[in-house]
């Protein structure tokens, strides 16, 4: 076994460095995480929908 193999596959990201970016940049990027943090909303949404399925289907 590696030492790889022991290692996370996604790695989290360091923060990005704002300091060279212009105002429309950070805006831009702003608009960007906004956008992502709804798709993952609607991810937690639609998985919520379906446990909450599963449960009803299994308490029967």
């Amino acid at each position: 076994m590696d030492a790889d193999d022991l290692e996370p596959r996604n790695k989290p990201q360091g923060l990005k460095n704002l300091d060279p970016m212009s105002i429309e940049e950070l805006n831009d990027y702003i608009a960007d995480l906004r956008a992502e943090i709804a798709r993952a909303e609607r991810a937690i949404s639609a998985k919520q929908a379906v446990k909450a399925g599963a449960e009803a289907f299994f308490k029967r």
